[in-house]
């Protein structure tokens, strides 16, 4: 060897190109795996319901729905060779409205739209962890309140766009706007009800999400320090501005917010008549809660002071991915309960390979054909969403003075 030769060097590691190399490469095989799966311009549909799930969401009996269809009122349900009777989500709509002009009586209320005086009910669901079922709390929730008759918006809060991923949005092909287009503090700001989309479940729409949110997290700091205008120091009243001008088309709003404390959480907490946190019942998770707590309150205080209305009707705690056969998760679930009392749901949403089954094909319970998986699997899953989600549907109607 040379002695004069200078010594070979290694080059360095480019992390940043590395990756963006890497995120190249996810973004084309998903494109290819999602044409296959969703050609440009397709849309989700939805399954058609049984006769049981149609009595269920609009509380009547599965003999009455008979007797409608025999004496052929109502919308026509497609019927078996073996005589099963199934209808689409727009005749459940139908239905309703049927049953609301012909059936209704003073105990029972078939379309369950707020009434002169009821607010628009701004639902935020938090936590400052992933993986604790925020996003499928989220969705299942609006799908839910869909289905039981009531007019819902979903807001994709989280950059991450997985909310908007399981109604069939794909942001990195899509480039369709998000709730930043609606917020942001420049010229290009439009109303919210130009970036509204609506989805497969009808009565529900969709704001969707992109990375673009995230610009909103450093477009606030600037805008605080500007002094020709207060926008920046009252950064908490643009997600509600923004739902004012399509307040009376709703009447539930649910937030997935994403799983951080920062501007984009605090202007949605600001906005909200409700919060739901999730909890995973271990030890990390709940740790993790407290700090979130502490945090969220010591934010809130000065936000307060600062002119923000932080007016909640109710907020609750819901025990997610639950296994009651595991005695360290069923003590800490009885910890909680003596510790908030009142303020937990009565009901939590088990772990389900059925929820992640249903995920691979980006659905939801709602959605998925129960012969897809196995019965008792499905239906243990799907009563335990219908008990939360119905928790939470009696709460909202309580806040109306229901």
């Amino acid at each position: 060897m040379n002695a004069n030769a200078l010594p070979l060097t290694k080059p360095p590691f480019l992390f940043e190109k590395q990756i963006l190399e890497q995120g190249d490469q996810i973004s084309k095989k998903l494109h290819l795996l999602s044409l296959q799966r969703f050609p440009p311009h397709a849309r989700k549909d939805l399954r058609s319901f049984s006769l049981s799930e149609v009595a269920a969401y609009l509380g009547v009996s599965q003999s009455h729905l008979k007797k409608l269809h025999l004496e052929g009122k109502g919308p026509i349900p497609e019927t078996s060779p073996t005589g099963r009777r199934t209808y689409t989500a727009e005749q459940m709509l139908e239905l309703r409205q049927y049953l609301d002009q012909h059936g209704r009586s003073e105990a029972k209320m078939y379309v369950p739209h707020r009434k002169q005086g009821e607010k628009l009910q701004i639902l935020a669901v938090v936590n400052f962890k992933g993986g604790s079922g925020k996003t499928t709390t989220a969705a299942h929730l609006a799908q839910y309140l869909a289905l039981t008759g009531h007019r819902v918006l979903a807001v994709d809060l989280d950059p991450q766009a997985s909310l908007s991923s399981l109604h069939g949005f794909q942001p990195e092909l899509d480039q369709t706007p998000s709730l930043y287009d609606a917020i942001r503090y420049d010229g290009e700001r439009k109303p919210l009800s130009e970036i509204i989309q609506p989805t497969n479940f009808p009565g529900l729409d969709i704001v969707p999400a992109n990375l673009e949110l995230q610009e909103f997290e450093y477009d606030t700091p600037l805008a605080m320090t500007d002094k020709s205008s207060n926008a920046g120091r009252a950064f908490f009243t643009r997600i509600s501005g923004a739902l004012a001008e399509v307040d009376n088309r709703y009447d539930v709003v649910v937030i997935d917010c994403p799983p951080q404390l920062g501007y984009l959480t605090i202007t949605a907490l600001t906005a909200a008549t409700s919060v739901l946190i999730t909890i995973h019942p271990q030890m990390l998770d709940v740790m993790s809660m407290g700090q979130f707590l502490l945090m969220l309150g010591g934010i809130l205080e000065p936000i307060r002071s600062a002119g923000a209305e932080v007016n909640l009707e109710w907020y609750r705690y819901l025990v997610t991915r639950y296994e009651p056969t595991d005695m360290p998760q069923a003590q800490m679930v009885a910890f909680l309960q003596t510790l908030f009392g009142q303020f937990i749901l009565k009901n939590q949403m088990l772990k389900s390979t059925a929820v992640s089954d249903a995920g691979i094909t980006k659905q939801t319970l709602y959605e998925v054909e129960k012969n897809a998986m196995t019965r008792s699997t499905y239906e243990r899953a799907i009563g335990s969403l219908d008990a939360v989600n119905a928790e939470i549907a009696d709460l909202i109607h309580e806040a109306w003075g229901r």
